[in-house]
């Protein structure tokens, strides 16, 4: 796993994204964020090693192929906070200093499987500004009821999916969308500031406008 930071660095919106090798798509996203916002922001994208495992946050039987998920959500959000937030902080600063002289605002966002480990996070850390779940994996066995059952730490969350997602074959991942839909309403029931926006197409049609519309919502 490893970092590359795109954009200015001296920008006091910091976007984190968990990526796998797709770099030409940052410098893109990084356009359309600031078509949209006027914004030059800064991107820390977090190259995973093995995406199936890495944003996993619990083992779980093959959709696609024959490889089943892992669980390595949990060391990939250790070395966000622990590696990648502190080298963007102030030097002696970490993650979660609130009112300690740091000016900089953190937003976690994803697409797909990192759109599901982004919206993972925002149960599991209290140090992002904003979530960002595009076109999220909410479909993942056992996620929907995680969400029922925890706390939510973040106070923005940004929602999305494609409008023909959830007509798949697929009963599992068909369950993407009622299942985004309640996520949606039981954030919205705890003052939450969130949105959920349909897209036009599939899952896999214009992913980064997709997410560079999520991290646009988020910082405004």
């Amino acid at each position: 796993m490893r970092t590359q930071f795109f954009g200015n660095p001296d920008s006091d919106t910091v976007l984190i994204q968990p990526v796998d090798s797709r770099e030409d798509s940052i410098e893109r996203q990084l356009t359309l964020i600031k078509e949209n916002t006027g914004k030059d922001i800064l991107m820390a994208a977090v190259f995973v090693d093995d995406w199936g495992k890495d944003l996993s946050p619990w083992e779980a039987p093959a959709v696609f192929g024959d490889e089943n998920f892992g669980s390595g959500a949990k060391e990939t959000l250790d070395y966000i906070v622990n590696a990648v937030i502190p080298e963007i902080l102030s030097p002696g600063k970490k993650a979660g200093d609130e009112g300690k002289g740091i000016e900089k605002k953190l937003y976690l966002g994803g697409y797909s499987l990192a759109g599901l480990f982004s919206l993972w996070a925002a149960y599991n850390a209290d140090c992002f500004d904003g979530i960002a779940a595009v076109s999220p994996s909410v479909w993942f066995p056992g996620f929907l009821e995680y969400v029922q059952n925890s706390s939510v730490l973040t106070p923005k969350v940004y929602l999305s999916i494609g409008d023909k997602e959830e007509k798949v074959r697929s009963a599992v991942i068909s369950k993407v969308g009622d299942n985004l839909r309640e996520i949606h309403r039981l954030l919205t029931s705890l003052n939450v500031k969130t949105v959920l926006e349909y897209n036009p197409g599939n899952h896999f049609r214009d992913p980064d406008i997709r997410v560079s519309k999520g991290f646009s919502y988020l910082i405004l």
